[in-house]
């Protein structure tokens, strides 16, 4: 049980620590431009990954299964930010 909460834990502080690296650069170039909806969203993105990522490795025993499935999760999150980055896709929630 401690094992997990420990996990949790480090989930939680990886996201704030990522966000920082936005939050820090703000303070030194005007080329990072997030307002607070920016921040929720990427939290919310981040640590949604991060608990999925979570509950895979606590219910999925095989391993193949288990990475290929983690592998899918961070792909997924990494196609979601590249949209709402630049717009790779064209959609109607692309940050271009």
């Amino acid at each position: 049980m401690i094992t997990q909460n420990k996990r949790l834990a480090a989930i939680v502080l990886t996201v704030v620590c990522l966000l920082l690296i936005p939050f820090t650069a703000m303070q030194f170039t005007s080329e990072v431009d997030w307002d607070l909806f920016d921040f929720v969203l990427m939290g919310a993105l981040l640590l949604g990954t991060g608990l999925l990522c979570e509950l895979v490795i606590r219910k999925v025993r095989n391993m193949d299964y288990r990475i290929g499935l983690i592998a899918l999760l961070l792909v997924a999150l990494f196609l979601i930010w590249a949209e709402l980055a630049v717009g790779i896709f064209g959609s109607p929630f692309a940050g271009s």
